[in-house]
């Protein structure tokens, strides 16, 4: 399939620290890729090249085959949908009102339709007229993520299939609503929309994606399926810690973490 964003040789400098050094990557339509590593290690930085937000030092990205420089802020907004790790709204819009922004300049009647089926996949029916500041921390990233698919819904209905980027859009749920979330990431995938997401929980980011892009210290440490990049030896490299490796019945694997003490005094 046709990739829908490239990058190439990706490098961010902020002063005289390097937060991305010469990271590729290519996602295709209807591809998911989860992007792990641990704490430091140029994921957001990433994110936000891919996205558009963050100008690189060096390198340039290509969305649907253009710069992404090149396109004006309305026009990057139809073709890429941005889930960021931090969103804070402080003035008391409604959940309504807030999944509807991501409609742009469309009226509550022209996109009513997209807010409704969004609040519903989210699970937040019953919330549309709460305002946003009295939900708790899960319930406002639901709302956050059903602005986001309103936004991907238009964008991809003039435009074709286009791209989801989603920045730890699991940190404030429970189990239920994480795995509810990435299998609306996924639907949207299976119609054509390339999913790249950070994800922390490195067994749901197994689980979610078929390819996992590792960072370390700004640079790509593996890219590739999840059957090749998940081993024990690699977990202990990148994440300092040992695990141990297992294949569910599905043939998926999955990871038990163990402290590097009990590993190393044999506890």
């Amino acid at each position: 399939m046709s990739a829908v964003i490239k990058a190439q040789a990706l490098s961010k400098r902020a002063g005289s620290a390097t937060l991305l050094d010469g990271v590729s990557l290519t996602v295709a339509a209807g591809e998911i890729v989860a992007i792990v590593g641990p704490n430091g290690a140029g994921k957001s930085t990433l994110l936000r090249l891919l996205s558009g937000d963050l100008r690189p030092s060096e390198g340039e990205v290509r969305l649907k085959q253009r710069d992404i420089r090149s396109y004006k802020p309305r026009e990057l907004a139809a073709r890429r949908a941005m889930l960021s790790q931090h969103v804070n709204v402080t003035f008391p819009f409604t959940v309504a009102e807030i999944v509807l922004m991501g409609a742009g300049d469309r009226s509550a009647r022209e996109a009513g339709a997209l807010v409704d089926a969004a609040l519903h996949e989210v699970g937040l029916d019953q919330f549309r007229e709460r305002q946003l500041p009295t939900l708790s921390g899960g319930e406002q990233q639901r709302t956050h993520f059903a602005r986001v698919l309103v936004q991907l819904a238009c964008g991809e209905a003039a435009h074709g299939p286009g791209l989801l980027l989603l920045d730890e859009p699991t940190s404030s749920l429970d189990l239920r609503h994480q795995i509810d979330l990435v299998e609306a990431a996924r639907r949207r995938a299976a119609g054509g929309t390339a999913v790249i997401a950070i994800l922390h929980d490195l067994n749901l980011a197994i689980r979610f994606a078929d390819r996992l892009v590792v960072l370390n210290k700004g640079k790509l440490a593996a890219d590739g399926p999840r059957t090749e990049v998940v081993t024990r030896e690699t977990i202990r490299d990148i994440f300092e810690i040992d695990a141990v490796v297992h294949q569910a019945d599905d043939g998926v694997p999955y990871v038990l973490p163990q402290s590097m003490r009990a590993v190393e005094t044999g506890i």
